[in-house]
C-alpha cells in the first residue's frame, strides 16, 4: 500500500493546478455553465464544473466512478487509474490525500460503519473481487467469487460492479458485468445467498450494476438496478422481490439515499445510444421522479413516468452521484476525457 498525503508534495504543484491550461486539469467549458441552474422543482442545483480540479501529471484520473462523504466530511473519489485509485477532498474540492495503487478495475465504493469504524469496500472488475479496507487503504477482507454456488466455473465469469452492507454485518455484492447475480456474504467472506441472475423476468437483471441498502422504511431492504432496462427493483434480504420502479429513457446506474430522497447518476439517455448523454435522476419517498438536473421536467401521463432524455450538455456519461449534509450534489463520470468531478450547489 502506497499511501501518500498531499502535504508531501510542494503547495507549488497544488497552487499550480489553477494556472495550468485545460488538457491539463481535464475542466473546459465551465464558463459555459458558471450562472446556469439545473433540476427542477424542490432541487435545482448551480454548476460548478471546477470542483475538485487538480494537476493531471501528479494525480490522474481515468474513470471517475464512485463517491462517498465520510463522516469527517471529506469526499472520496475512487478512480482506475492507479497513480492514485482513492482520491481524498474537502467539500471545497482541496486535495487531501491520495491512496492505492492496486486496483487497476476499481469500479464500485461503498462506505460503511461498523462497530463505529468506517471502512470501504471496492469492487474491482480486473481482480473480479470485492476488497474491505479502512480509511487508511489497509486491506481487512477479500470477498471471492462465489464458487461454491456453482453458478459460476471460473473467476473471470464473476465481475462485481457494486456492494452493500446490511445492519447485521453482511455483504451483498452485484455481479453487473458478469452473470448478474446478487451474492450474500457474512462479514468475514462466506457465502450465504445468491439470487437474481440473468434472465427475462423481473427477479433477474440485465446489467445488475448498483445495489444499495434501503433504509428509509420500517424494514430495511436492497434496492437493485437493472441499467439497461431503465429500471430499479426492491428486494427482501433475503432475495424476495418487492418492486419494480420503472425509469424510462434512465440508464441508471446505483441507487444513493439520501433523507428521504433516492438519487441516481443516469450514464446515457437511452434513445441517444452510447452517446455523451447523461444526467441526474431524484426520486421522492413515493419512488416519484420530481428533478432531473440536465434532463427534461419529468412528466406523467396517466400515471406512467414519460421517457426522460438530456436536455443540456452539461453531462457525459455520470456514473455516480454523492450528497453531502447540505444537499449538494458531486457527480463523478466515465469515460468523459479524464475529467474531476462536477459539483452542483442546492439553491432550494
Amino acid at each position: 500500500m502506497q499511501r501518500r498525503s498531499f502535504l508531501k508534495y510542494t503547495t507549488t504543484s497544488l497552487a499550480g493546478a489553477c494556472l495550468l491550461p485545460a488538457a491539463l486539469t481535464a475542466k473546459t467549458d465551465w464558463h459555459t455553465y458558471k450562472d446556469l441552474v439545473i433540476g427542477h422543482g424542490t432541487h435545482r442545483y448551480k454548476i460548478d464544473m471546477n470542483w475538485g480540479a487538480l494537476d493531471a501529471r501528479y494525480y490522474p484520473v481515468n474513470d471517475c466512478h464512485e463517491m462517498v462523504q465520510d463522516r469527517q466530511g471529506r469526499i472520496i473519489l475512487l478512480t482506475n487509474h492507479t497513480k492514485n485509485n482513492v482520491i481524498v477532498y474537502d467539500k471545497k474540492g482541496r486535495l487531501l490525500e491520495v491512496w492505492g495503487t492496486e486496483y487497476p478495475g476499481a469500479h464500485g465504493l461503498t462506505l460503511s460503519e461498523e462497530g463505529g469504524e468506517e471502512f470501504l469496500y471496492i469492487c474491482d472488475n480486473n481482480r473480479h473481487e470485492v476488497i474491505k479496507t479502512t480509511m487508511k487503504g489497509q486491506v481487512v477482507q477479500v470477498y471471492s467469487y462465489p464458487k461454491s454456488t456453482g453458478k459460476y466455473q471460473k473467476i473471470e465469469e464473476f465481475i462485481p460492479t457494486e456492494s452493500a452492507v446490511a445492519p447485521n454485518g453482511d455483504v451483498y455484492v452485484a455481479d453487473g458485468y458478469g452473470a448478474q447475480y446478487i451474492t450474500q456474504y457474512s462479514q468475514d467472506g462466506k457465502v450465504l445467498n445468491i439470487f437474481g441472475g440473468r434472465g427475462e423476468g423481473d427477479q433477474y437483471f440485465d446489467n445488475a450494476h448498483g445495489i444499495a441498502l434501503e433504509t428509509r422504511f420500517d424494514e430495511p431492504s436492497l434496492l437493485i438496478t437493472a441499467r439497461q432496462r431503465n429500471q430499479v427493483k426492491r428486494f427482501t434480504l433475503d432475495g424476495t422481490l418487492q418492486k419494480v420502479i420503472d425509469l424510462p429513457g434512465a440508464n441508471i446506474c446505483r441507487p444513493v439515499i439520501h433523507g428521504d430522497h433516492l438519487y441516481f447518476a443516469t450514464l446515457v439517455s437511452r434513445s441517444s445510444g452510447n452517446t455523451p448523454s447523461g444526467f441526474v435522476c431524484i426520486l421522492n419517498e413515493k419512488d416519484e421522479l420530481v428533478s432531473a438536473p440536465g434532463a427534461n421536467k419529468p412528466t406523467y401521463k396517466d400515471g406512467d413516468l414519460q421517457e426522460s432524455y438530456q436536455t443540456l450538455k452539461v453531462f457525459q456519461h455520470p456514473h455516480d452521484v454523492c450528497i453531502d449534509e447540505d444537499e449538494n450534489l458531486y457527480v463523478a463520470q466515465w469515460n468523459s476525457g479524464k475529467t474531476y468531478p462536477i459539483k452542483l450547489l442546492r439553491i432550494d
